[in-house]
């Protein structure tokens, strides 16, 4: 058995700021945010553009996907640039608490590039591996479309954040940065198992995001949590509740290093309570060449820069390498 971190029992619920898209007072919503950022790096943002509708018909196709037998799904395996399926088991967010992978299964949508294109020769770039016509009609042009209006809710967001790091609002818009981002549409099903931190099995194990902005629709079934003082002994666990038509969102830890700690990337983790839950992830990561510094806005002769200078590819590709199973595992 691995060591477990201590923790409080009984985690509470979490209280998170809700940011309102369609409202016009963006000083508001700046103010809302920014207290956010600083508090717990999680939010809700509603009202963002993209329809109930439309949001459940993405999860009913995620549905349909993970449904499918298993060999069918591993027809999909995730490949060296991380799209397609990921299985039960196959990811380790918290190697130091638990004792087996997440009990999540996993699929990677990015964005499209094509094989003999320029752009394919980088990490995290190159086509979609994508289910048959066939097999899944309609599914493609569907999580096409959602990546399509999730950036456009990311860059909303993001230009928020900009305004709360008293920088240009399009700060962020920059070519090198979202101008070509790193946009990862992952979709998720935990299984229905009753986590045990006790005994180190969890849906998802703690963990920070990598980039930007983490964008989560979630469906009404309760599991994440965020741990606002990772440091904490005991660790103080509370409960995210679902919003129907939100997306909850949170800071990665490359917008806590541009931001020289100023905002903070919130460790969080999915604890399973029997049921089977679906959500649909979506990482809003800086550009492959972007280079991540401390923000000008950020620092100061008495706040010098904390963290060296760092290429946005150099960094996802070794937090993929420590958390991902090899693929070698899967081959027969």
């Amino acid at each position: 058995m691995k060591k477990q971190s201590r923790e409080a029992k009984s985690p509470q619920p979490s209280v998170l700021n809700c940011i309102d898209l369609s409202n016009p007072d963006t000083n508001h919503n700046v103010t809302l945010l920014k207290q956010a950022c600083i508090d717990s790096g999680f939010f809700y943002v509603v009202n963002h553009g993209i329809s109930h509708g439309f949001m459940d018909e993405v999860f009913a196709q995620s549905k349909k996907l993970f449904t499918l037998p298993l060999h069918q799904k591993m027809k999909l395996l995730r490949n060296e640039k991380h799209r397609g399926y990921t299985p039960l088991l196959d990811e380790l967010l918290d190697p130091q608490n638990q004792v087996v992978g997440d009990y999540k299964e996993g699929y990677y949508i990015g964005v499209e590039v094509t094989e003999d294109g320029p752009e394919s020769q980088k990490p995290f770039y190159g086509p979609n591996v994508w289910p048959a016509s066939d097999v899944l009609p309609e599914w493609k042009e569907t999580m096409e479309k959602f990546q399509q209006e999730a950036l456009d809710v990311g860059k909303a967001v993001a230009r928020l954040i900009a305004l709360a790091l008293d920088l240009d609002a399009n700060f962020f818009d920059k070519p090198e940065i979202l101008g070509e981002p790193i946009a990862i549409t992952r979709l998720l099903h935990y299984e229905d198992k009753i986590s045990d931190p006790s005994q180190g099995v969890y849906g998802a194990g703690a963990h920070t995001d990598y980039g930007l902005i983490t964008l989560l629709a979630t469906d009404d079934v309760p599991g994440l949590q965020i741990c606002k003082d990772r440091n904490a002994k005991p660790q103080i666990w509370e409960d995210v509740a679902p919003l129907k038509g939100a997306f909850i969102v949170n800071l990665g830890d490359m917008l806590e290093r541009w931001s020289n700690c100023v905002f903070k990337s919130t460790l969080h983790r999915v604890l399973g309570n029997g049921q089977e839950r679906y959500s649909i992830a979506y990482f809003l990561e800086p550009g492959h060449d972007c280079l991540v510094e401390c923000l000008p806005t950020c620092k100061s002769d008495t706040n010098p820069p904390k963290f060296t200078p760092i290429y946005y590819r150099d960094y996802l590709s070794q937090r993929y390498k420590d958390t991902h199973a090899d693929l070698h595992i899967y081959k027969h």
